[in-house]
């Protein structure tokens, strides 16, 4: 069992925090000690073995937050287990998704070094209220599926545990 996994996140207004603290939950439920915490307040990786990095994709970027952490603990990460996951498509069409997996992965371009166990992309959501003209113009969406994502932390922690198994 890991000593500790991160959950980092790099939100703007909130809804990618909600889906790391969901993570974190699943992981806690399968045995997992597990800490959270926004990417950008993160000073090490000292007591951790794993790492679930999530960002939320905006006007065809991943967050700064995400993208900076990566860079910054770039070696350390090297060493230990990593997932990543995006949030963005205010829908989960096809196209949507396609769109933001190719976000996330034109981030990941420039840490090729590094090799997550996974990354998945989430629905995101848009709320008017937050939002500045034009973007406060769009009609408000949640397309964050939640079975979804408790689905796919369940499947990074097996995943963690395969790789420690045979490292």
């Amino acid at each position: 069992m890991y000593r500790s996994i991160l959950v980092a996140y790099a939100t703007k207004h909130g809804s990618t925090r909600e889906v790391a603290e969901t993570i974190a939950g699943v992981l806690r439920t399968d045995g997992y000690d597990v800490v959270v915490r926004p990417a950008s307040d993160v000073a090490d990786l000292d007591d951790v073995e794993a790492v679930v990095l999530g960002g939320a994709l905006y006007t065809g970027r991943w967050h700064r937050d995400a993208r900076r952490f990566l860079s910054r603990f770039r070696g350390d990460l090297a060493g230990r287990r990593l997932a990543i996951f995006g949030m963005g498509p205010k829908t989960m069409s096809t196209e949507d998704v396609a769109g933001s997996r190719e976000q996330l992965g034109r981030a990941l371009q420039s840490f090729p070094d590094l090799r997550p166990v996974s990354t998945a992309v989430f629905g995101g959501v848009i709320d008017p209220g937050c939002l500045h003209f034009p973007f406060s113009h769009l009609p408000a969406s949640d397309a964050r599926d939640w079975r979804q994502i408790r689905c796919w932390a369940t499947e990074v922690g097996a995943a963690f545990a395969a790789e420690r198994a045979t490292a």
